[in-house]
């Protein structure tokens, strides 16, 4: 067995930015830090942080008054941060940056008086939460079907954005739908979809083609995790979105297969090593590290920490 160890793979900039937040919010504040829905669809991640003696709720209103709450690195409505204001909780914004620009084109395009068709996931944290910032401007899709049913015409003043975690083929063929169909309609300068999701999606592109399995460390509700498992089928190649090596299933292999082992944004390292580890030591398999794009975009922490963090030692990463 060989296996092909995608780079890039695993936290993004933004993710690590979410989980130094929570770190040093506990290190600072003690516990319970509440953190509104979980920091990252990883459930590696939460449950660490469960341990930890953080609280995740889904409603503000289950936080007591006067609390710290964190905000996820998927973004907030407005009607959230007026919540937490009335409540006097002291909120820690750990929105990823690339959530925010999305949030600030949402807001721009509404105040101009523009429809706006957001491409994403019913029902994820991130579209809810852009969603929020105009809640009468937009409207939700996620296929060419559902905008060939769109009742806009010629005459219309439209835009149009997305999550940044989707399959950039799927957004491509959607966008270039929309344009078909509304020549007026207008977009971001710059593609929404975030610079790691398209990393990861191209070194599984790439990679893929002569491999017979791909794994994908993520959860379930991991969007960018769930796009690259699903790109590798639609590569024609077996794919398995799994947790951790607990989930692998030996009836996957004869034991000479090559192997690509990749990981979400959201998805520690460990898991990658774990499942790596479970292969060599039954199929004797060998690893070649694979570096398709090198990364090395950095956030800071949030502006509520940014001060109070420099007396605080944090972790060697």
């Amino acid at each position: 067995m060989k296996i092909l160890l995608a780079s890039p793979r695993g936290f993004c900039a933004g993710v690590n930015m979410a989980i130094e937040t929570l770190e040093t919010a506990i290190r600072l504040h003690g516990t319970p830090v509440y953190v509104y829905h979980e920091i990252v669809h990883n459930k590696h991640v939460v449950d660490r942080f469960v341990r930890e003696g953080a609280v995740f709720v889904d409603r503000v209103e289950d936080v007591p008054e006067g609390c710290v709450l964190l905000f996820s690195a998927h973004g907030v409505a407005p009607d959230v941060r007026r919540v937490s204001a009335e409540r006097r909780l002291r909120a820690i914004d750990a929105t990823c940056p690339l959530v925010t620009k999305v949030h600030l084109e949402a807001i721009k395009y509404a105040k101009a008086g523009y429809r706006i068709v957001l491409i994403g996931h019913e029902g994820h944290d991130e579209v809810i939460g852009t969603m929020g910032q105009a809640p009468d401007a937009f409207t939700l899709v996620d296929s060419t079907e559902e905008v060939d049913a769109l009742p806009f015409g010629p005459t219309d003043k439209l835009a149009y954005l997305t999550q940044t975690t989707l399959s950039v083929d799927d957004a491509s063929r959607i966008i270039e739908r929309l344009r078909q169909r509304f020549p007026q309609i207008v977009g971001p300068p710059k593609d929404d979809i975030c610079y790691a999701t398209q990393n990861r999606q191209e070194a599984v592109r790439i990679l893929s083609e002569g491999a017979d399995i791909v794994i994908v460390l993520g959860s379930q509700n991991s969007s960018n995790s769930q796009r690259l498992a699903e790109l590798a089928r639609d590569n024609g190649i077996h794919a398995f979105l799994i947790d951790g090596a607990n989930e692998i299933d030996p009836g996957w292999f004869e034991g000479d297969e090559t192997v690509v082992i990749t990981a979400g944004a959201s998805a520690p390292e460990s898991v990658v090593q774990d499942c790596v580890a479970w292969l060599k030591a039954r199929y004797g398999a060998t690893v070649e590290e694979r570096t398709i794009r090198e990364e090395e975009v950095y956030f800071p922490l949030p502006k509520e920490l940014r001060g109070a963090a420099g007396a605080v030692k944090l972790p060697t990463a």
